[in-house]
């Protein structure tokens, strides 16, 4: 069987993929028009987040079986045309959610510390220690929205400091020993931190907004390492300013693209240009799981279950 790789990836994938007797091809440069003329002649596709596999690709794909996506997420993949036309999609949220849940456990510590502003001060000659002085996690109660791979991890990482984690998700009975299942209702009554790990679907997009925000019945922080445009920056921001939402922990941001940095040559939202200057936010770019570890842990992952469900 024949793969076509079109992201760069850790080698171990072509490597175990070779072992099981795949034939391994990399574009990572050519044109979408350009893979669109020969992607009929692959059994197998290697994507990250490179273009959108859309109906029309898919279409021209006609000996495709499987995609494997290096990544958590399958929403590049159009993935009701995929099963119609008997392709198999995998994702590997296995491989990075050990990452995310340390990336997100990271930000909350650091919000509650006021690590970076107090970083930036001493670099500064100022030296203020009243006015930095932080919060313990214990006692406090983090709510989940998610509770697949990433939630579960980041769940499990708080579990040694002391505090009560719930969560809310559309699928029931997923509560086990780091977090009790709750409605969304009684999540938005008691938590204090809320950390988003969803997918991005029509429920989860600008889901969090000023209505959503206003209904938390205490003020809370934010920690988004999921999908930026579950975040409405604009009303976040609005939060912020009149305190309803305390920091805010954001990986990912609704004007995530490849052409992100043009944001900083001009057209700057303006809601944008005031997160920037907020001294209680943290900013990364979407790189929660983005470690040495994880790129491996991917690789694998996505090897692991084409070779287990495509080799005689």
């Amino acid at each position: 069987m024949k793969v076509l790789h079109i992201d760069s990836n850790h080698s171990i994938l072509a490597e175990m993929l070779e072992n099981a007797g795949f034939i391994n091809d990399h574009d990572y440069s050519s044109t979408k028009e350009d893979i669109l003329k020969t992607i009929d002649t692959y059994d197998g596709l290697i994507v990250r987040s490179r273009f959108p596999i859309d109906s029309t690709f898919l279409k021209a794909a006609t000996k495709l079986k499987f995609i494997g996506r290096v990544g958590a997420g399958l929403e590049n993949i159009n993935l009701e045309v995929a099963q119609e036309l008997n392709i198999f999609c995998y994702n590997a949220p296995e491989g990075n959610r050990n990452a995310v849940g340390e990336h997100a456990l990271g930000m909350l510590l650091s919000l509650f510390n006021h690590m970076n502003r107090a970083d930036q001060q001493v670099r500064k000659g100022i030296w203020l220690r009243e006015e930095n002085r932080g919060l313990e996690l214990e006692g406090k109660t983090v709510g989940l929205i998610g509770y697949g791979n990433m939630g579960k991890s980041f769940a499990r990482k708080l579990s040694g400091f002391d505090c009560k984690v719930i969560f809310h998700d559309l699928k029931e009975g997923l509560a086990n020993e780091y977090a009790s299942q709750v409605t969304l209702q009684e999540l938005k009554d008691t938590c204090e931190v809320l950390s988003l790990h969803t997918p991005q679907t029509a429920l989860t997009t600008n889901m969090v907004n000023a209505a959503f925000i206003n209904s938390f019945k205490k003020n809370f922080y934010l920690i988004n390492t999921a999908r930026g445009k579950s975040v409405v920056i604009e009303d976040l921001v609005k939060g912020l300013e009149a305190g309803k939402v305390l920091g805010a922990g954001l990986d990912v941001l609704e004007y995530e693209k490849s052409s992100f940095t043009s944001l900083f040559e001009n057209n700057m939202p303006v809601a944008f240009q005031k997160l920037l200057k907020t001294d209680n936010v943290i900013l990364s770019p979407h790189v929660a799981g983005w470690t040495v570890e994880s790129k491996f842990k991917l690789a694998e992952v996505i090897a692991h279950k084409i070779i287990k469900n495509h080799t005689a």
